[in-house]
């Protein structure tokens, strides 16, 4: 439709604005002016807004031109945000400004049209002022319109009203704000009496139809303008530099700062989004730091509205080049031209992170961008799933509430209060909005029975609004009704604030937690708003601050704010996930689970450079990013021998830090549905082992902390809760889990039966609470009772809030309809389910041992979780076998350590009543104390039967099993070995033997269940067949015996011992000991040294110290294989770094080594040209000159294909190398690779040119880093100018006569290209740092020129350290990140702590590889030149010993 159809001065001024309509508003004018109600569905930025404007404004225009403008209000705009609310207020001005003028360029005087905002944030006399004087089109929140329709001035108001936009619809269906709207439009078209053509506008509408009916009703239809969601966007996932884990660590979020601050400092202006407050505040805080207080602003909805719009107007402005906002900022909100978005961490919805990113690029024909920061290594991979989730255009789906009766019975009484009703009347009114086309009249009356009776509390009757006419059917308002509506009306969930106030300003600066507030102290500084402020006083509801300015503050934290992920994203995590473990990749032929699945071989799609370019093309990875992914989910899957997904769900058991057990299960079905099994678990345990547990569930599986008491088949898990008593067991759940009482308080807020105001007061949250429960006791008295006096079930009763409350909980903070399905596949076997006993957490469990307090479903206090004492591995091994195996020396300890002293007679009995029955052979030691023992009548030895049976052989001492009994156990020992013969024999009377002889049979079992207890308590894993022997019983007497105990909880089975072939038995407390010592033998914390005392480990590692130093050419090899791959200045190595560490160094030793090819020299890192250089012309590149201090580092000839690692595949880069030599070293380097390895005088003759020449051409080729010799004298007659020829006039003394020009020939130094994947040189390279370093960290490495990256690096420490090859842990103090060592190293260190000082000084040149100051040693950085020296004294660096 064109433009021009409208008025001719709407028509000029928009075609002289835009030229031309867009989409949305092509399609969307028609069906708008014919009066029908329409749903548009168009991108962001695509004009939708001024689409559905448009037309309003026209017949405003229209009738002020025909002075025929009522002082009504005609246009009703309904935003989501009050910042989006503001913000479609001022950009409402400049349209109209801009048609007025254009009227008046025609003459033309046209009447004032008048838009204004009403939200909550609007002041009182704005309020007022509105009142009598309406606005035209009048800009408002769901909540600020319940307000107006209810107040009798706001009906006068709205009376007038012809249309009502809704934006952002998406935003208000999803949830009961929605539902609270579109009842309130009923009310409003029935105070108009005429209909009222509603217009809806979102991005992100699934399913449109739904949507559509959502926004008219059953009785109305909609015209639908789909445009679609999908358009051009460029988004990414940002990975930093470093390895993610399971949390971001602090050199993580270093990380992400800096990388945030590059790119803010590349756009002009940039939209951050976090997910909670507190990171909002945190985020801001770090970048303000970098890029200056004035440049970044944070948003979000706990500042105070002045703020907020102090920081939109900014930005619009051009003043900040960044904001950090939370949801405040993601609707369709303008403020101003936004380059890039860049939203921190997973949105966990594809819908939201559309939003968010459009907010980039809001104007015609631009692309949004947006980058997502992936934080940790599972949302490394949702955002991953995300964005290709984007990019193949799907959408979440909208799941819209079904008539909520709090939001019904909110609204009757608002209704009630601004009118009489009659109930017909008003069921029929209600019935009419979308959300409420199933509700029944049944229902409808019970909401009104309870809003015209009341609920009796001890407090008196609560919630009573109307005066119900039951004769003649009509409504009427009790006193207050009106006042209780307007004032605690709305939706959304009260969560307790404290207001923030400036002294004595009284100024709002926003608000704070009410957790937050109460541990705070008077004197504690926080950040709000990018602003430190610090405590005055707290007094009720206020926190009273003043400027801190600029303390170091804490961060302020909210309650309540995780997202969910939606079904959709679930489903996409889980199939990523899911082919990045089945691919095969780098060098591994069979994926994680082939032989399981049928899956073997290795296809082309499957290959590493395949893989890698997929997760770029589709998922936005970088390839750093891409092999993370790739390593974690392969790893994940390799632990547990599955890959967990919608289809296989694995249950996991292992070990806690406590003794006690964690069970995960590995179900990536989103929060929703984990958190309802969970649940239903939880109570499941309770049920079955009476006791009370820990639960907790993520996005990707459930957390169950297990007890003593839980001991069962872990397959059993997954029938404990069936499809058929989900229902009712999780409904039973939630009445002892803290998700109940919350929802109810939420349902009776807004069911206006706890009021936030009273009084023109703010009701105190705690007083809300306690009222709340005050009403939960009086309608449900069993859920507040003690549960030791019900017997069954809990009886729900018949309530409307109860079953709103329940239907809150099960199907909108959970999705027990998603769950059951669930469950349904299982049992039809769709679902796989595997079960899992590790020896520690596996990758994949990390993320729940790790979550936030949220995920809890109890309500136990944090500080007793015992969760948070799982340690966790922060390597991905590479094997399975790799993860925790339990140390046979640990085992040994603890069998050692369980078993009873020995040291006396009576410790000897009471090791046997402990242990019921011990082999003969096991106390050959304590014959002395049994024969007293027995003497004393108080020990029996017992034969057991295969013995009997051999004392008819002439030898039956060889095949006899003795075991000896304490007198009190003979009876238990009888039982379960009936025909055990025990010497001395038993002298029992009549009676006894009677007794006796009755209970042995019947107890057999038992006295053998218990004679096996005995055994395991004491002497760690043993298999059936071991115990079968030990006792001569069948081995099935022993597995049922072993089955009961299992079931009692005493015991686990499993693996344990390494060469373990069957199935073991282990005491539970005995294991759990064993698991500690395991984990901790190669882990014990050392306490770190500083960094002096660093400085004199190193000294001594690599030789310096006095009494340290090496002799002879052994000495000279093991420095050179200690420094080998290290770069020093060529002339630093014989004249300080090798006499140094060598006390008798000759330069014959080198000789020797190099002449003999043990040993080779050359530059590793060659001066490859910049971009710059490679585009521009050969004679204006730079030349390489040679140099005594050119870079030269040392290598065993058999490892120099791990150094001499190609930094470049491109030939162009190495032709452009050679342009920068000079004629004579282009045409030395020819002859070298036409000829091979040639002697100085072949090279003469070759070349045709001066001896002189040839040598600085051969100089030039060194410091190229393109060839070597094959002895290191070749270099010195080079370095030596006294060696040169042709240049007598230096006269230096030096290592060699004036006799030779060198004693080798001179080859090409070749390098090599890595295969795709090959890790081996990384490996040799990070073994080699060790040798040389002793303990390897991050900031260590700063002048080591490593072809290999330190996230790389990283990988393999963790898998040697996994293999007890090295140590990780915290060894030198001050520095980030992790930290490496090897055995010998931490002994030498702690030597170096327990040392006295005593002056030690080593004075050594700034070339060698321990100028470390700046790096390890405070002090500012040394240039590395051979002839500056400094000396260190007890491992401090002297200044006044630092010289040229």
């Amino acid at each position: 439709m064109s433009p021009a159809l409208f008025h001719p001065v709407v028509s000029d001024w928009f075609q002289k604005t835009f030229g031309s309509a867009s989409e949305p508003q092509a399609r969307g004018w028609p069906a708008i002016q014919s009066g029908q109600h329409v749903l548009i569905a168009a991108p962001t930025g695509s004009g939708k807004t001024l689409a559905a404007f448009l037309n309003a404004i026209d017949q405003l225009v229209t009738q002020g031109l025909d002075h025929n403008l009522p002082d009504t209000t005609q246009v009703l705009y309904i935003s989501p945000l009050k910042a989006l609310a503001n913000d479609v207020q001022k950009n409402l001005l400049e349209p109209l400004a801009g048609i007025a003028e254009e009227a008046a360029t025609r003459g033309t005087s046209l009447p004032e049209i008048r838009p204004l905002v009403r939200t909550g944030d609007t002041p009182g006399r704005s309020r007022r002022q509105m009142t009598l004087q309406p606005p035209h089109i009048l800009v408002t929140t769901p909540e600020s319109l319940f307000i107006l329709l209810t107040s009798q001035g706001g009906r006068q108001m709205l009376s007038g009203v012809r249309t009502a936009i809704v934006d952002e619809i998406h935003s208000l269906a999803r949830d009961k704000r929605g539902s609270h709207l579109m009842l309130s439009l009923e009310r409003l078209e029935a105070l108009v009496g005429r209909p009222i053509q509603r217009i809806g506008l979102s991005a992100t509408q699934k399913p449109i139809e739904e949507i559509a009916d959502f926004l008219t009703g059953p009785d109305r239809q909609a015209l639908i303008v789909d445009i679609g969601h999908k358009r051009e966007i460029d988004v990414a996932v940002e990975v930093p530099d470093d390895e993610l884990g399971a949390v971001a660590s602090g050199e993580m979020w270093e990380n992400i700062y800096d990388r945030l601050t590059e790119l803010i400092q590349q756009h002009r202006t940039t939209l951050i989004f976090v997910n909670t407050r507190r990171l909002a505040e945190r985020v801001t805080h770090h970048l303000a730091d970098r890029l200056g207080q004035d440049a970044v602003a944070a948003h979000h909805g706990s500042l105070a509205r002045e703020v907020r719009l102090e920081a939109e107007d900014r930005l619009k402005r051009g003043e900040l080049r960044a904001v950090v906002a939370t949801a405040s900022l993601e609707l369709g909100l303008d403020i101003g031209s936004i380059d890039l978005v860049c939203q921190i961490g997973s949105t966990r919805s594809i819908a939201l992170a559309l939003q968010r990113i459009g907010r980039s690029g809001h104007w015609r024909g631009a692309v949004p961008k947006g980058r997502i920061f992936a934080t940790t290594r599972d949302e490394l991979l949702e955002c991953a799933a995300l964005v290709r989730a984007i990019r193949r255009g799907e959408l979440d789906r909208i799941r819209i509430p079904v008539a909520p009766l709090d939001v019904l019975a909110q609204q009757i009484t608002a209704a009630v209060a601004a009118e009489e009703w009659r109930e017909e009347d008003l069921f029929n009114l209600f019935r009419r909005a979308g959300p409420y086309r199933s509700l029944d009249r049944r229902t409808f009356d019970s909401v009104v029975r309870v809003l015209s009776e009341g609920i009796t509390t001890s407090q008196g009757r609560r919630g009573a609004y109307l005066h119900r006419d039951k004769i003649n059917g009509r409504l009427r308002a009790r006193r207050g009704a009106r006042l209780a509506a307007i004032t605690s009306g709305g939706t959304i969930p009260e969560n307790a604030a404290y207001l923030v106030k400036v002294d004595p300003e009284e100024t709002l600066v926003g608000t704070v937690d009410e957790d937050f507030a109460v541990e705070s102290m008077q004197g504690d500084v926080f950040l709000l708003g990018n602003t430190s402020w610090r405590i005055r006083r707290i007094e009720s509801g206020v926190v009273r601050v003043e400027d801190a300015h600029g303390a170091a503050p804490d961060i302020p934290f909210w309650r309540g704010e995780a997202p969910a992920r939606t079904d959709e994203l679930s489903a996409a995590f889980a199939e990523l996930r899911e082919e990045l473990a089945r691919s095969t990749d780098f060098g591994e032929h069979n994926g994680p689970g082939a032989a399981e699945e049928g899956h073997s071989g290795k296809s082309a799609a499957d290959s590493p450079v395949v893989l890698l370019h997929r997760l770029k093309q589709e998922c936005g990875l970088n390839r750093h990013g891409a092999e993370q992914a790739i390593l974690y989910a392969r790893a994940g899957a390799r632990s547990l021998g599955a890959i967990p997904s919608q289809t296989c769900v694995v249950a996991e058991r292992f070990f806690d830090e406590g003794g006690g057990m964690q069970l995960v299960l590995h179900a990536p079905f989103g929060g929703r549905i984990n958190k309802a099994w969970g649940l239903a678990l939880r109570k499941r345990f309770c049920r079955s082992f009476n006791f009370e547990l820990q639960a907790a569930a993520t996005e990707n599986g459930i957390l169950i902390s297990l007890s003593d008491q839980h001991s069962f088949p872990l397959e059993a898990v997954f029938s404990f809760v069936t499809s058929h008593t989900v229902r009712d067991l999780l409904v039973q759940a939630l009445f002892g889990a803290p998700l109940f009482p919350t929802r109810w308080r939420w349902t009776a807020s807004r069911a206006l039966a706890v009021l936030r105001f009273a009084g023109g007061k703010k009701v105190p949250p705690p007083l809300q609470r306690m009222r709340s429960d005050d009403l939960l006791a009086s309608i449900f008295p069993e859920q507040a009772a003690c549960l030791e006096n019900i017997q069954g079930d809990i009886p729900v009763p018949d309530h409307p809030f109860i079953e709103e409350t329940l239907r809150d909980c099960l199907y909108e903070a959970m999705d027990l309809e998603g769950l059951t399905k669930v469950l349904q596949r299982i049992e039809r076997g769709e679902i796989r389910v595997l079960a899992r006993d590790t020896r520690e957490p596996s990758p994949f469990s990390h993320e729940i041992l790790n979550s936030n307090p949220y995920t809890y479903l109890d309500n136990a206090p944090l500080e007793e979780r015992r969760a948070r004492a799982v340690q966790t591995r922060r390597v991905l091994p590479e094997e399975a076998e790799e993860l925790g195996r339990l140390d046979p020396a640990a085992i040994e300890q603890v069998r050692q350590e369980s078993r009873p002293p020995l040291r006396d007679a009576d410790e000897v009995h009471d090791a046997l009543l402990t242990m019921i029955m011990i082999p003969e052979s096991e106390l050959q030691d304590q014959l002395r104390e049994l024969q007293d023992l027995k003497s004393q009548n108080r020990i029996v030895q017992v034969l057991l039967p295969t013995v009997a049976a051999a004392l008819e052989d002439e030898n039956p001492k060889t095949d006899i099993r003795r075991f000896w009994v304490p007198a009190e156990r003979v009876a238990l020992v009888a039982r379960a070995f009936p025909d055990a013969i025990f010497e001395p024999g038993m002298n029992l009377d009549e009676q006894e033997r009677i007794a006796w002889e009755k209970d042995r049979e019947g107890d057999a079992e038992e006295a053998l269940t218990e004679i096996i207890r005995a055994r395991l308590d004491s002497t760690g894993p043993a298999t059936a067949l071991e115990l079968s022997e030990l006792y001569a019983v069948p081995v099935s007497a022993v597995e049922s015996a072993l089955h009961r105990l299992e079931g009692q909880g005493q015991i686990l089975r499993g693996s344990f011992r390494p060469d373990a072939r069957e199935l073991e038995w282990c005491n539970r407390r005995l294991l759990a000991r064993i698991h500690r010592l395991t984990l901790g033998r190669l882990r014990r914390e050392i306490e770190p040294v500083t960094p002096a005392q660093f400085m004199r480990f190193l000294l001594r590692w690599q030789h310096l110290s006095p009494g340290t130093r090496l002799f002879g050419e052994q000495g000279v090899t093991a420095v050179l294989r200690q420094l080998q791959g290290f770069e020093s200045a060529a002339v630093a190595w014989e004249a300080s770094i090798l006499p140094l560490r060598v006390a008798d160094y000759s330069p014959d030793h080198l000789d020797a080594l190099c002449l003999s090819g043990r040993f080779a020299w050359g530059r590793l890192t060659t001066p490859l040209p910049s971009e710059e250089e490679l585009e521009s012309e050969p004679r204006t590149r730079t030349q390489i000159r040679p140099t005594r201090i050119a870079p030269v580092a040392f290598f065993e000839r058999e490892e120099m294909h791990h150094f001499l690692i190609a930094p470049s595949r491109d030939p162009a880069v190495y032709a452009a190398l050679e342009a920068r030599l000079s004629h004579p070293a282009r045409e030395v380097l020819e002859q070298l690779r036409t000829w091979g390895a040639c002697f100085v005088t072949e090279l003469v003759r070759l070349t045709g040119r001066l001896r002189v020449e040839v040598e600085e051409g051969l100089w030039e080729l060194v410091a190229s880093g393109l060839v070597t010799a094959d002895g290191f004298d070749n270099l010195r007659s080079l370095i030596d100018p006294k060696r040169r020829r042709g240049q007598p006039r230096f006269a230096r003394k030096k290592f060699r006569p004036q006799t030779t020009a060198g004693l080798g020939r001179w080859t090409l130094l070749r390098r090599y290209h890595l295969a795709e994947g090959q890790s081996e040189p990384a490996e040799r390279i990070a073994r080699q740092l060790l040798a040389r370093w002793g303990i390897v960290f991050r900031d260590l490495l700063a002048r080591e020129n490593l072809p290999v990256a330190w996230r790389d690096l990283l990988q393999i420490y963790r898998r040697l350290e996994a293999r007890g090859e090295i140590r990780g842990g915290r060894f030198v103090a001050g520095f980030l990140g992790e930290q490496f060592a090897l055995p010998q190293a931490v002994d030498a260190m702690r030597a170096i702590r327990r040392e006295q000082l005593h002056g030690e000084t080593v004075r050594l040149s700034a070339a060698d590889p321990l100028n470390l100051v700046g790096i390890i040693v405070p002090g500012a950085r040394i240039r590395p030149h051979p002839a500056t020296f400094i000396e260190y004294r007890d491992g401090v660096p002297q200044e006044e010993a630092i010289s040229a």
